[in-house]
């Protein structure tokens, strides 16, 4: 729709699905795929700026990447991204530091909670493989069917098994992760990390 608006044609599109602007690059594939696509005269079209990132200094290094390949970004959102004068320039910077500023809130909030809820004596964090929640919604206790997974995996690995002969014993098994997935090596090497 914000192609329309400004009357561009819309080449491709690239999602980072379930990914916070926050993340580091390296851990968003589509926005890479994007500016690698991205040639000579090409724009750029984001929801908002802050998709872009929540890192004024990132988001400083994505703009003179896509400058330097002669294309721009544009915002659905406007916030200063219709021309290069020095309104435009001062608003995307504004929005780009409010954008890191809501980040750090975000955060302070969240550890803030975490704080709470440990002092009232509630759990807080993952819980490990093998274990699940006890009764008094505080406690951990064995998960019976992940503690069968767990002592298989042990066996395979003290018998000298590779991370994926140890992944393909337990789906041979029909033994599946906690979100029930099939096994990877990379999995078996968390909890053999984790034991």
């Amino acid at each position: 729709a914000a192609a329309a608006r400004l009357g561009l044609p819309l080449a491709d599109t690239f999602t980072d699905a379930r990914v916070s602007g926050g993340r580091p690059l390296e851990q968003r594939p589509a926005l890479l795929a994007a500016l690698d696509a991205l040639g000579g005269g090409d724009v750029l079209v984001v929801a908002k700026r802050d998709r872009l990132g929540r890192d004024v200094l990132n988001v400083a290094m994505l703009a003179r990447l896509v400058e330097r390949k002669g294309a721009r970004i544009l915002s659905a959102a406007g916030e200063g991204t219709e021309d290069d004068g020095p309104t435009s320039v001062l608003m995307r910077q504004i929005v780009d530091s409010f954008a890191e500023y809501e980040r750090a809130i975000i955060r302070a909030r969240t550890k803030a909670a975490l704080a709470a809820k440990k002092a009232r004596g509630e759990r807080v964090g993952g819980i490990p493989f093998g274990f699940q929640v006890g009764a008094d919604g505080r406690t951990l206790e064995p998960h019976a069917g992940e503690q069968r997974t767990l002592g298989v995996l042990r066996a395979l690995r003290a018998d000298g098994a590779t991370l994926q002969a140890v992944a393909d014993e337990l789906n041979r098994q029909g033994l599946r992760t906690r979100s029930g997935a099939a096994w990877r090596h990379q999995y078996v090497r968390n909890l053999a990390t984790a034991a």
